[in-house]
């Protein structure tokens, strides 16, 4: 029996067109894409489509677009998995697949999410970048030495990718301090997953407070946590904390592989979570197959390599 594990992108993975070959494909797409505009007041996938790329950027933008298309790609495939995990803003994405979360409510609180994010450091105040090559301990120790201000662990991606972020100036002094790994500066507008986001936090666990979450059908793995869940509840509260605080994606790769998932499916736009999952399965007993949907060609090739898993 097939034993899939799906996972649902973050922000960085958005692209102009992004969704635009569901639409001309599906009327499930043109639905869902539908809802999403009536639920935020605004044409999102006249966005998604065709941009411009500096708004599709914008956080308050990015993540209901790629909650959207990733909500498409789901439906579309008609699987489901046995375990499932989002990569920060994906965990929505994954709580609506798994019908603890109506998409209309999860498409505005990722709106108002974006939007807290934003607010809650002035734009260039805040930076975020990824540090290659280096140990997550490593990058524990070059933060926690830091002293010209706030900057913290933000993703723990893999084994060699540990994502830093707070005030611009100690994200600049923490580098200086990993000067023997590579470094790249992220394009996004606020530090993520950082202390500085606790007023974002604050706001949004009013918003999610005011939303129904039901019990999952299947379960998925946290990223506050690391840990799986199944009861509303729980997923509620994953996500109050989710804001400030790390994304453990190291983790939950590490508790795929205790389940002996034979296939993980990155499920929306782009590559990034499979190009992680490639690089971490390389020393598993039985590496999985690594699969993705993103338009109608993934779409059917996903589809075909899951049946034959059967």
């Amino acid at each position: 029996m097939s034993r899939p594990a799906f996972v649902f992108p973050g922000q960085g993975s958005q692209k102009i067109g992004m969704g635009k070959d569901f639409y001309d494909r599906s009327a499930l797409a043109r639905e869902v894409f539908a809802l999403a505009d009536r639920a935020l007041g605004f044409a999102l996938s006249e966005i998604c489509f065709n941009g411009p790329e500096e708004k599709l950027r914008m956080t308050a933008i990015t993540q209901p677009a790629l909650l959207t298309v990733s909500t498409i790609a789901f439906r579309l495939l008609e699987i489901e998995p046995v375990l499932a995990a989002g990569h920060s803003l994906g965990e929505y994405s994954a709580l609506v697949a798994s019908g603890s979360l109506e998409f209309e409510d999860a498409v505005r609180l990722v709106h108002k999410r974006g939007a807290y994010m934003q607010e809650a450091v002035p734009l260039g105040a805040g930076a975020m970048a990824a540090v290659l090559g280096a140990t997550y301990d490593e990058v524990k120790a070059a933060v926690e030495k830091v002293t010209g201000g706030i900057v913290e662990v933000a993703n723990w991606n893999s084994d060699d990718q540990v994502v830093i972020a707070g005030q611009a100036g100690a994200v600049d002094q923490a580098l200086s301090l990993l000067a023997g790994s590579r470094s790249v500066k992220l394009p996004v507008s606020a530090p993520f997953h950082t202390s500085l986001m606790k007023p974002a936090e604050d706001k949004l666990a009013l918003d999610l407070d005011g939303v129904e979450f039901r019990d999952l059908k299947f379960p998925i793995i946290t990223n506050v946590d690391a840990r799986r869940i199944r009861l509303g509840a729980e997923a509620r509260d994953a996500l109050k904390r989710q804001v400030s605080r790390p994304v453990l994606w190291q983790s939950t790769m590490a508790l795929l592989r205790e389940e002996s998932v034979d296939a993980v499916v990155e499920v929306g736009p782009g590559k990034v979570l499979s190009g992680l999952f490639r690089r971490a399965t390389r020393d598993w007993p039985k590496a999985p197959l690594l699969l993705g949907v993103e338009d109608g060609e993934t779409l059917e090739k996903s589809r075909s390599a899951l049946s034959g898993l059967l």
